[in-house]
């Protein structure tokens, strides 16, 4: 049985497509020298795998956890004899592949990508053969070089604290689809709420003298359909009469389809899809859904399984989550330090789940140039795959940068401020949560205050708001040559004015294990969370309903709260769930504390 057999990519969906998931050949390339030894051209590796389950993870097979830089996958593909046929074309699709990936087929190198963490995809046409096809992958990972996101993924051999069990190599579905030579390739789909359109920004290769069509539909029924001159920048504005709005409480969507069309009529390709009709925007410091204020009640989700780590074990794990976190009482999660899987964003589309997408930020250096580069660009990619999910209402691109510099860091984030807008103006983007703030839409601070009036007293009192310590180091002042002295620059950190929503979008982290007898332990590799563990059960839901209770009587200046977190994640200790999602607490009571919403007009 193929593993994660479903389609991986939902919202872009075609009919002729190969799952390759499954057993892979595999070597791990101690010595990074399977280039000059050219693997790529082997008849067979020195192990075997369990694609899409990383080497680390049981599910793999392997269960390797010291680090591996450098990883070899090797398999053999039949293709059906029409997919090689003059005027098609056969494109290779890798969910994630951590870090950088670079891809041979029947020995030809192909192409390369850099960053561990986005969905990419590579034509292979040009290497096959009619019949068996050989493709090697290779993937080099340098988690230690701090010039490459890592996310929790831990830097020591043993997880501790807040770091856990690497990921290294093939960690998504691997698949491979086919269509014409005349093709979409990328799909922008902005709803409009109050001009009634779906208005659709279409890449089409090859399609000169084509059509675009596009139709919204529900029930079968069309509902909305247009057509253009199919292009590489094709725009075509769909009218959704009578809109049927995207929120939690109705997570309605509409299907789409996008076909290229040939002169004589002949469908040459098609794609189904769906959209949600939803408007998210800010007002001074509240966040507002289709118009009306909207509160946040967020998770911490950190999607982390203990059988493949950061890979879910079956698409209905995925959808699991979403409904403990419901089951819980938050209407959201924050995608924190990882970036999920599309199935997930499909099924927090399809249950009416708010969702952050967040990158994997941790572990860089976001003062080096080389590092800003890499992250730039795979955040980009990241933004593109992920714009068009309705659940996702809000852009995380960094996490805690607390030790930011004077030079390359307030530039950096301005300018991932900036992309992300450019790329997605449709949402708010929280540049650094918790950390370093430059330019951001919204303003969010983590605090861990376990007493709750010391954390409403923290958060905000006599007109103050709490504002993270920034621990800045300034450019080291160097000789430059003619006894001259390179100078320091000067930035002027801003302060939070109000004119934006201010979130407390880390809180929490009470600890709690069904153990007592590991309550006492300080250890950050056995049992961790944030402050001293509470003594009974009671006196956990008295401080988690205390704590709630105090940023919701802050709702006038905190628009908003995200819960750390949805689940233990090995050593950390401190979720409303075990690792195993199993419950450990009368959820009916946790329900009730979550389910919680502000005194003023909110949903």
């Amino acid at each position: 049985m193929i593993p994660r057999p479903e389609y991986p990519r939902p919202q872009f969906a075609r009919k002729d497509w190969i799952n390759l998931n499954g057993e892979w050949q595999f070597e791990i390339d101690a010595g990074r020298s399977g280039k000059e030894r050219k693997l790529y051209e082997a008849e067979k590796l020195s192990d075997v795998i369990n694609v899409p389950f990383c080497p680390e993870s049981r599910l793999s097979g392997l269960s390797h956890t010291d680090f591996m830089e450098c990883v070899w996958y090797m398999r053999t593909v039949e293709l059906p004899a029409d997919w090689t046929a003059a005027g098609r074309r056969t494109i290779l699709n890798i969910g994630a592949c951590d870090y950088e990936t670079e891809v041979f087929v029947n020995g030809k190198y192909i192409d390369r990508h850099i960053g561990g963490y986005v969905s990419f995809a590579m034509d292979i046409t040009s290497a096959l053969t009619a019949g068996a096809n050989k493709i090697v992958i290779c993937a080099t990972d340098l988690l230690r070089s701090q010039n490459q996101p890592g996310g929790k993924q831990c830097r020591k051999f043993h997880s501790i604290g807040c770091s856990y069990t690497r990921t290294t190599g093939i960690w998504q579905t691997v698949w491979l689809e086919n269509m014409p030579d005349a093709y979409i390739r990328r799909i922008k789909c902005r709803p409009s709420v109050e001009n009634r359109s779906v208005f659709v920004e279409a890449v089409c290769e090859n399609a000169d003298g084509r059509i675009l069509r596009a139709a919204a539909k529900f029930g079968g029924k069309v509902v909305g359909t247009r057509q253009v001159r199919a292009s590489n920048s094709s725009v075509v504005v769909i009218p959704v009469k009578k809109a049927r709005l995207w929120s939690p409480e109705d997570p309605f969507l509409y299907d789409l389809t996008y076909e290229v069309v040939a002169p004589d009529g002949q469908v040459l390709d098609a794609v189904k899809s769906y959209v949600g009709m939803r408007k998210v925007h800010i007002e001074g410091n509240k966040i507002y859904l289709n118009n009306e204020p909207y509160y946040q009640r967020l998770v911490l989700d950190q999607g982390f399984y203990p059988d493949g780590i950061w890979t879910a074990p079956s698409d209905d794990a995925l959808r699991r989550d979403i409904e403990l976190g419901l089951a819980a009482g938050f209407n959201g999660a924050r995608l924190h330090q990882k970036v999920f899987e599309e199935r997930y964003y499909y099924w927090a589309d399809r249950l009416g789940y708010i969702t952050w997408g967040e990158s994997p930020s941790w572990g860089m250096d976001a003062n080096d140039v080389e590092t800003a580069r890499n992250f730039l660009s795979e955040w980009a990619e990241c933004v593109v795959r992920d714009r068009n999910h309705p659940s996702l209402l809000t852009w995380t691109p960094m996490n805690e940068e607390w030790w930011p510099d004077n030079t390359q860091f307030p530039r950096f984030a301005s300018d991932v401020y900036d992309l992300t807008g450019r790329l997605d103006p449709t949402r708010p983007v929280n540049t650094v949560s918790g950390g370093a703030v430059v330019r951001t839409d919204i303003w969010a601070v983590h605090n861990y205050e376990q007493n709750p009036a010391k954390l409403k007293e923290k958060i905000f009192s006599d007109g103050t708001f709490f504002h993270p310590r920034l621990r800045t180091t300034r450019d080291q002042t160097r000789n430059i040559g003619f006894n001259e002295v390179k100078a320091t620059a000067n930035y002027a950190w801003p302060q939070y004015d109000g004119s934006c929503p201010y979130l407390v979008d880390e809180f929490g982290g009470i600890k709690w294990v069904k153990d007592q007898e590991k309550q006492a332990t300080d250890s950050q590799t056995e049992s961790w969370g944030y402050g001293q563990a509470p003594r009974t059960l009671e006196e956990f839901y008295t401080r988690l309903e205390g704590q709630v209770d105090a940023l919701l009587s802050l709702s006038g200046q905190v628009w908003g709260y995200c819960y750390t977190q949805l689940t233990d994640v090995e050593q950390e200790q401190n979720g409303i769930y075990c690792y195993d999602r199993s419950a450990k607490f009368d959820m009916d009571r946790i329900k009730a504390i979550f389910s919680k919403r502000p005194e003023h007009p909110a949903r």
